[in-house]
């Protein structure tokens, strides 16, 4: 699966708008088709460049094998109007957060899956819970990485 956005290319700078040093608010997404016996999308966004350990900016699951695309501004609900299931970051929210690397250019990777069911999972879960959930679920998977560093 292709995935893309408006707010920035491919290995491209993600605008400040999208980080925690702007509005802090998700990027839209936009996706191609997935493969047959799809039945849902989930999504993590992290930054393996992070100082300890890769840092996990969104975690979002069950988001229903029909759509293909999230507009911007994803709201830090539960869960989505539409459908979809937002887990919990390692700032310890639910929903998206953007970029705030403590020094330097870092990649976020947005990685959406195609599963081949609903996961099923309560709000709040992590990217630990949802991997293990989706394990021998997967039926694709599309990748977009942009850069961040932040203007200090």
């Amino acid at each position: 699966m292709k995935l893309e956005s408006n707010a920035f290319t491919a290995e491209g700078m993600i605008p400040s708008i999208y980080t925690h040093d702007g509005k802090d608010m998700s990027p839209d997404l936009r996706w191609d088709s997935p493969p047959t016996g799809t039945q849902a999308f989930a999504l993590i966004v992290d930054d393996p460049d992070a100082p300890n350990q890769t840092f996990v900016h969104w975690v979002l699951y069950d988001l229903p094998a029909e759509i293909r695309q999230l507009a911007a501004g994803i709201a830090a609900t539960p869960t989505l109007e539409g459908g979809g299931t937002q887990g919990k970051n390692d700032f310890g929210n639910l929903g998206y957060g953007g970029p705030y690397p403590p020094s330097g250019v870092h990649r976020y990777f947005f990685k959406l899956y195609a599963l081949d069911r609903e996961l099923g999972l309560a709000s709040g879960a992590t990217k630990a819970q949802l991997e293990a959930a989706m394990d021998g679920h997967i039926l694709a998977m599309g990748e977009l990485m942009g850069r961040y560093a932040r203007q200090l």
